[in-house]
């Protein structure tokens, strides 16, 4: 079992940025890959960012890419989400969730276990 609690989430102004962090439990974190996703009111939960086990490998939802950075620290069991540039359409509640492989995946219904989310509002 993981259990995964984000912070960092807040309202802020178009063009700040935020730093997301999901801490994990467990001592194998290292083990999971991890990922980012958001719901937007009214949306379904869209893909954010994923990161492999080791970190060597990222990918990016398309429209995201070059203004947020998936990042982690296998020694505190977390992974960030830095999110820079941040847009009225970035307001969501933000999950991280942890697959229980080592590869990153862009789809939901690969990752095994989910945190609760962190409410992210940019104001214009």
């Amino acid at each position: 079992q993981v259990q995964l609690v984000e912070s960092g989430g807040g309202l802020v102004q178009a063009g700040d940025s935020l730093r997301l962090s999901c801490a994990a439990s467990g001592r194998t974190f290292r083990n999971y890959a991890m990922g980012w996703f958001r719901q937007a009111p009214g949306k379904e939960r869209e893909f954010v960012a994923t990161i492999s086990g080791g970190g060597e490998t990222t990918y990016y939802a398309g429209t995201l890419k070059g203004r947020f950075t998936i990042s982690r620290d296998n020694a505190k069991n977390t992974v960030y989400l830095q999110m820079n540039s941040l847009k009225p359409e970035d307001t969501a509640v933000y999950y991280c969730a942890a697959r229980s492989l080592l590869g990153p995946a862009p789809t939901e219904k690969y990752y095994d276990y989910w945190g609760q989310g962190t409410q992210v509002t940019v104001s214009s």
